[in-house]
């Protein structure tokens, strides 16, 4: 099969190799994916680059995927077989071959079916970014009547968690770094909008919520972002931490986080309980039934998805129409492989220019 792989760590156009590599067999438990489209996220190009170290010698690059299941494994239902599906995680958890390639052999647990109205690119960016944003939003418990901030709000994770709290019934304030973006948070449905560039992040939440502050933050900065977040949260609130490179290594004021009774998350999705992994699958594949696609890109490429009314039997919250859900356009950037701030997606055959 064709793959692309890195033997050291390094630059994308340095260390990048495309070639021929044996194509997988499925072991016990296993599905193997006939790929159509790899998710590249942050934390894939993070690896590809270092620290960390390599976990093995060679490493075919990126975790997402979409594609459908040409082979099944001892243990899993043959109704499997030809289904499409959306992955995450394939390059972690003891696999050196992730989705960067034309096949991938993975746990059939890592696999959700993927509705037909969905496209494989859009697909491939379900896996890291929308289940990060799940556990960010709902790692508290559930969400209806809260008041939340999502720091971040346009990013790629940050887009979701606004829409999947707007969703449950959560009263959304988000952070943007331009109008543009402010846009497309408002356009996920967030409430209220705070350009952080100028304006006061803590004041103006304060004055949002009457003084009271917010019941949950969902965020994509710990460490740049931790003043701040101490003034926005009310007593016995929480913060959920996805990544903090504003400083990696912040001093936290734990006795502050002490007077307000505060309850500090953090996460990598490849060690989230099982238990919650397969929840978000669960409520991502029931979003993705839900929706269909107004294949209308915007400016920045992103895909939106409009959400049907869902009647009040629904196990989640009460009818309401549900806000845009948007996912990048995975086809958008030259380079697939170099590609930073969200997924994107390459050809069942990569090409590297």
């Amino acid at each position: 099969m064709r793959a692309v792989w890195y033997d050291r760590q390094g630059a994308a156009d340095e260390v990048l190799v495309c070639g021929e590599l044996p194509t997988p067999e499925v072991g016990q438990g296993e599905v193997r994916v006939r790929l159509e489209a790899s998710g590249v996220n942050p934390s894939d190009t993070y690896r590809r680059r270092g620290p960390p170290a390599m976990e093995y010698p060679r490493v075919v690059t990126n975790s997402d995927g979409a594609g459908v299941i040409d082979q099944v494994g001892r243990g899993v239902p043959e109704r499997w077989l030809g289904k499409r599906v959306w992955l995450y995680n394939g390059q972690r958890n003891g696999r050196w071959q992730g989705t960067a390639a034309e096949y991938i052999a993975l746990s059939v647990d890592l696999v959700t079916e993927l509705p037909d109205h969905v496209s494989f690119a859009e697909g491939a960016t379900l896996g890291v970014p929308g289940m990060t944003a799940h556990r960010s939003v709902f790692v508290a418990g559930p969400v209806q009547g809260k008041t939340l901030l999502v720091t971040g709000g346009a990013g790629a994770v940050g887009h979701y968690a606004v829409q999947l709290a707007t969703w449950a019934g959560a009263r959304v304030i988000a952070t943007v770094s331009s109008a543009e973006k402010a846009d497309r948070a408002r356009a996920g449905g967030a409430a209220h909008v705070i350009n952080y560039r100028n304006e006061d992040v803590g004041t103006r939440v304060l004055y949002i919520t009457d003084g009271v502050g917010v019941d949950h933050i969902a965020e994509v900065d710990f460490g740049g972002n931790l003043a701040a977040a101490l003034r926005c949260l009310r007593v016995n609130g929480s913060i959920m931490i996805y990544a903090t490179n504003g400083d990696r290594e912040p001093r936290v004021p734990v006795r502050d986080l002490m007077q307000k009774n505060l309850a500090v998350y953090s996460m990598s999705l490849a060690g989230v309980p099982h238990p919650d992994r397969r929840r978000a699958q669960s409520d991502i594949a029931f979003d993705a039934r839900a929706a269909w696609i107004v294949r209308s890109p915007d400016a920045d490429g992103l895909f939106q998805w409009s959400f049907r009314r869902v009647p009040s039997r629904s196990r989640r919250s009460s009818p309401r129409d549900f806000p845009t859900w948007s996912s990048r356009n995975t086809t958008k950037n030259d380079n697939p492989i170099e590609h930073n701030p969200a997924t994107m997606a390459m050809a069942r055959t990569p090409q590297i220019p």
